[in-house]
């Protein structure tokens, strides 16, 4: 009986891994939420906050993130119209894997200036 919980079933974990991948994948997408949990609300504030990413590309990004639920856009009729981007709680459950992929990017860093 215990080796049954050992049985893993890799179909459905590469099928996981892809889902999350595309969700969360790319270039980009790591690196917005990262802008807007460090308080850039607004399109420009996030702009500025990434360097090389182009107002079309954020655009686009921070659409696809709107529609995968992970960040809230709010509009506000003010004049000029005032838009704010936030994460939302369920982006924030995987705080924890960037917080360890940010230190994994330090260590991998080092570990390869150190073999060169």
């Amino acid at each position: 009986m215990e080796n049954a919980q050992l049985i893993r079933n890799q179909p459905e974990e590469v099928k996981a891994l892809q889902d999350t991948i595309y969700v969360i994948g790319g270039k980009w997408k790591l690196p917005i939420i990262n802008s807007i949990c460090n308080g850039n609300k607004r399109f420009r504030e996030i702009e500025r906050s990434i360097p090389g990413i182009t107002t079309r590309m954020l655009s686009r990004e921070l659409k696809e993130m709107e529609m995968n639920k992970l960040i809230k856009r709010t509009v506000y009729p003010d004049s000029p119209v005032l838009v704010e981007y936030e994460s939302t709680p369920y982006c924030k459950t995987f705080g924890n894997i960037i917080l360890a992929m940010i230190e994994w990017g330090k260590e991998h860093k080092k570990y390869i200036q150190e073999e060169a």
